[in-house]
């Protein structure tokens, strides 16, 4: 999912061609700033602003509507459970769902709109983020295509095997989660047999040398700076407007 940035990128693949621990470190500063604020305004904001960032991410549509509907999903789900069963009625699940897909969006354009091996890179030599983790990232990272296809495989094999829900829902849930579980343990395995061999080629027994040396330029910088600034912006417009609400005021 990971979009090939060309020797020639031209804008659209501006935010592609940033440092990987600048646009983590980006999505974790409006993450962690979106926190104290449960209003719709300030989480719309923030959210707005990496919108317009989308196009120059250089992912494709497919990689976009992939990735958006299970946010799409989980930002309505939270929204109505809230409007259900919340003391704030429309505004509060609105705010709620708001305020989870500004969160969780910047950090999902970071991840696949970076390289792995450079995000690893970056984390280790930029983020000073231990081996250990910064190698398991990477390693998760790979895998996501690989599940991908096991997924497929999975299906395939079913299909071929007679097991279809047809036009039957419930059967189709029940299928649905009996393939999750056959992904799940194909993926601990595959972790396994992995974490063997890294522990067998020596990663994390010490200190390490970097074949590739991760650059940070001042576009990285303004990346930073653009998201303080954009929070401000956030915070500022809400209490203007009068909608500011904090979570421990």
């Amino acid at each position: 999912m990971t979009p090939d940035v060309p020797r020639r990128a031209g804008s659209r693949y501006w935010l592609a061609g940033l440092n990987p621990a600048a646009k983590l470190l980006a999505a974790l500063v409006l993450a962690l700033g979106l926190v104290p604020a449960v209003d719709a305004v300030t989480g719309g904001t923030v959210l707005v602003g990496v919108l317009l960032l989308l196009p120059f991410s250089g992912i494709d549509r497919r990689t976009l509507l992939v990735l958006g509907g299970p946010f799409l999903l989980m930002g309505l789900s939270s929204g109505l459970v809230n409007h259900l069963y919340g003391e704030h009625g429309l505004e509060g699940a609105v705010g709620v769902a708001v305020r989870l897909l500004a969160i969780a969006l910047p950090g999902a354009v970071a991840a696949v709109s970076s390289d792995p091996t450079e995000t690893a890179d970056g984390l280790v030599q930029r983020l000073k983020v231990p081996e250990r983790p910064a190698m398991g990232v990477l390693a998760a990272l790979r895998l996501v295509p690989m599940l991908a296809d096991q997924w497929r495989t999975v299906t395939l094999a079913r299909r071929a095997r007679g097991l279809e829900a047809g036009r039957h829902p419930l059967r189709a849930v029940s299928l649905f989660f009996s393939r999750l579980f056959a992904l799940l343990v194909r993926a601990v395995r595959t972790g396994t047999l992995m974490a063997t061999a890294m522990d067998a080629r020596g990663f994390g027994t010490g200190p390490r040398t970097h074949a590739r040396h991760s650059r940070w330029r001042a576009a990285d910088t303004l990346l930073v700076v653009g998201a303080v600034l954009l929070l401000a912006a956030a915070y500022t417009l809400s209490a203007r407007l009068g909608t500011l609400v904090l979570l421990f005021g």
